[in-house]
């Protein structure tokens, strides 16, 4: 019987999942295929809330295709061609991809495919639109959101594919052991999986989506939907998501799906986001002991405290506080957008090399913001987006005595209260 191998990558679903519907509807075996890359799992990105999310994500893909799914670990392109050998398989199926990382990867296996004689069959699945659909006149990507976001909304979106409840499936392969997690994950981190995310994603839009408008830079409130991570790995379809959003009515956020095309689209330009700036090159200050304090949410400024313990904490941050520690790390403290991009990623179960890195270089004034030298002021931002103090209460527990919003400035305290607070001073001035 003919056969065709489906390639995961950042698409662990079987919710409009075009490259496992097509392999569906072309052969009568089909093997789906999980590799624990080597590059990822031997080097920096294999951050424990990431493979924790990961793991968990591949067991409830196991069970959704009946326990069909085949997990290999060493280099994507040769195990890729390996499964499909044992298969008998003439065809491999796959989702493409942006990253650096990525596209090198789709490179070399479809060079291997070609050595093998095996066709290698690429879809769209990681955005809402293509990257290399949507392209200004005179430029090979668009690098301001504004008339991207224009183009975006007039484009037609691809149908949503249906699930793909069964397939036949190819058995007698020997699966390889998950990686170990290495590291202590965040303690209050989400659970991956594609039923989980679609648990979650019900529930936004039947409760929280209609707010979100009015609400989603409330720190407090926590009223944005927590559903970055289910989209980075691919356990929801972003297209499904920014469908059912703009059918209820819900376009704040469908715009915010937006945001994330719109990196993706300019890290498929400019594959070294991650490393070198986009445009505007700036001078950094190298301060480990800065550096520190802010990973260790101890700069003495509460609501970037507050952020960092929320990340370490969850394993996850408000994108308002994501905003403000930026700003504070790279305009206050004048330290390279890399390192605080790095740390992300070692903490983030959402870190995406083409969100994380174009979010970071638009705060650093390196990146896409056409008002590059913007600078967020935290006790302004803290008071309007925590104005009772709650959201810094809730995460730096040596100011829970102070009430409502002097909690943003501690160092303004009644001086015998000061003294009873156990937090430190800002570590720069904040005039």
């Amino acid at each position: 019987m003919a056969s065709g191998v489906v390639l995961f990558t950042r698409d662990l679903r079987v919710h409009d999942h075009p490259a496992l519907a097509a392999a569906a509807r072309t052969f009568g075996q089909v093997l789906p295929l999980f590799v624990y890359d080597r590059e990822i799992f031997d080097g920096p990105y294999a951050a424990p809330n990431r493979v924790r999310f990961l793991l968990d994500s591949l067991d409830d893909l196991d069970s959704s295709l009946d326990g069909a799914l085949l997990r290999r670990s060493g280099a994507v392109p040769a195990e890729a061609i390996r499964a499909a050998r044992e298969a008998n398989a003439s065809a491999i199926f796959m989702s493409s991809d942006v990253s650096a990382l990525a596209q090198r990867r789709e490179r070399r296996l479809r060079r291997l495919c070609e050595e093998a004689g095996v066709q290698l069959r690429t879809f769209p699945g990681v955005t809402v639109v293509p990257p290399e659909a949507l392209r200004p006149a005179g430029g090979d990507h668009f690098r301001v959101f504004t008339p991207y976001y224009r183009a975006w909304r007039q484009v037609l979106w691809r149908p949503v594919e249906k699930p793909v409840e069964r397939i036949e499936a190819i058995s007698g392969l020997r699966s390889a052991a998950p990686p170990e997690i290495t590291g202590e994950p965040s303690p209050e981190g989400q659970r991956g999986g594609e039923a989980a995310g679609r648990q979650r994603m019900k529930g936004w839009l039947e409760k929280g989506l209609a707010a979100y408008a009015a609400r989603h830079d409330d720190l407090a409130a926590d009223a944005t939907s927590r559903l970055s991570p289910y989209l980075h790995f691919g356990c929801l379809s972003a297209l499904e998501l920014a469908v059912r959003a703009a059918e209820q009515g819900g376009e704040e956020f469908v715009r915010q799906l937006s945001w994330r095309d719109f990196h993706h689209q300019v890290t498929h330009a400019f594959p070294a986001m991650s490393r070198d700036d986009y445009r505007r090159p700036r001078q950094w200050r190298h301060d480990e002991v800065a550096l520190d304090a802010w990973k260790r949410g101890l700069t003495g400024v509460p609501i970037v405290d507050a952020g960092m313990r929320q990340l370490a904490r969850e394993g996850w941050m408000h994108n308002r506080a994501r905003l403000l520690v930026a700003s504070f790390l790279t305009r206050r403290l004048a330290v390279d957008w890399r390192a605080g991009a790095r740390h992300f990623l070692d903490l983030l179960a959402d870190g995406d090399v083409a969100n994380n890195s174009g979010n970071w270089q638009w705060v650093a004034g390196t990146g896409n913001d056409t008002r590059p030298n913007r600078v967020f002021n935290p006790i302004r931002q803290a008071h309007r987006f925590d104005p009772e103090g709650d959201y810094v209460r809730r995460y730096v527990p040596e100011l829970e005595s102070v009430e409502g919003g002097a909690v943003h400035e501690p160092w303004k305290l009644e001086p015998l209260l000061r003294r009873t607070l156990t937090y430190p001073d800002p570590i720069v001035s904040l005039a």
